[in-house]
């Protein structure tokens, strides 16, 4: 055989093809490689916070891809929980229309599942860096399934405001209880502000269950109709002392317990949301969330007063 060739031909050229097929196959790898570093949208906690405080909770996801126990220890009001190893196997519960917040604990895994994400095509995906160790705003606790016994997702509009109600009842008999307890005026007077909060929000829920139906109900004859062993969240008035042991003397403790108390409900109201079939019941709850979250910025405002 001539010098320079063998059974392939010129060796030249062999070389020359060897060269391309190992680039093309080093592209080929990169180009797999590079959707796991691909960069995609982020926001700090405190940017993130002003996202969802600006969006209406039914206009966007919240998905915390972290572990049960985690979500469980605490998470965002209005989180959805899908682990990030199961995402992949859950993509039909989420909407890929809706813009979609991904944190976790710290950021690793939110950044790998909104990487996921944006690859199978969901149209606007953000990651929340920092995750939840960056959050300081109000958070909430408990399992996925907390206080869902009130909402089977089955109930009627009717129904609904029903709970509802029963709920700031319960919330404003405990604002008036211990406004009674309390020593200092500046907490009675606090307290007493709370309680009106709430009764306000009472009304408007009546007012809302009247408009649905023919015969109109007074306040009375409503409040025969429900039950109040509940505060907002969920979770009783014993519950919430316990967990929060908050100073009741301390007027800007009494407020940050008032917030953490909404943002339960808050966090309720929004995963409840999720069970409904019925348009109008599930509009309701949504309205409602939405309500709790404008509660929480104005207790905000009113701790930055004190």
């Amino acid at each position: 055989m001539a010098s320079g060739h063998n059974e392939y031909g010129n060796s030249a050229n062999v070389n020359a093809l060897v060269s391309v097929s190992y680039k093309k196959t080093l592209g080929e790898n990169t180009m797999k490689w590079k959707q796991f570093f691909t960069s995609v949208d982020s926001l700090d906690a405190v940017q993130a916070e002003t996202y969802i405080t600006q969006h209406p909770g039914d206009e966007i996801t919240i998905l915390d891809v972290r572990q049960p126990s985690e979500y469980k220890e605490s998470h965002i009001p209005g989180a959805q929980l899908i682990p990030l190893g199961q995402l992949t196997d859950r993509l039909s519960e989420l909407d890929p229309e809706k813009p979609t917040l991904v944190y976790c604990a710290i950021g690793g895994r939110s950044r790998v599942a909104a990487q996921m994400l944006s690859g199978k095509e969901f149209k606007k995906v953000i990651n929340v860096s920092g995750g939840i160790k960056a959050w300081h705003s109000k958070t909430a606790i408990g399992a996925p399934d907390l206080g869902m016994e009130l909402f089977t997702g089955k109930e009627s509009p009717r129904d609904v405001l029903t709970t509802a109600y029963s709920l700031e009842q319960g919330l404003r008999e405990f604002y008036l209880t211990m406004e009674k307890k309390a020593v200092l005026k500046e907490v009675k007077d606090l307290f007493g502000k709370l309680a009106e909060i709430e009764l306000h929000h009472q009304t408007s829920i009546l007012d809302a269950y009247n408009r649905l139906g023919d015969a109109s109900m007074d306040q009375e004859g409503f409040e025969r109709l429900v039950e109040t062993d509940a505060l907002e969240g969920g979770l009783s008035t014993q519950e919430y002392l316990d967990l929060f042991k908050p100073d009741l003397n301390s007027p800007v403790e009494v407020i940050s317990l008032a917030m953490s108390i909404e943002a339960q409900a808050l966090d309720l109201y929004q995963r409840a949301s999720l069970s409904f079939k019925d348009p109008e019941s599930k509009a309701i709850v949504q309205k409602i969330a939405n309500e709790e979250k404008t509660h929480i910025a104005s207790l905000g405002k009113l701790l930055d007063r004190l």
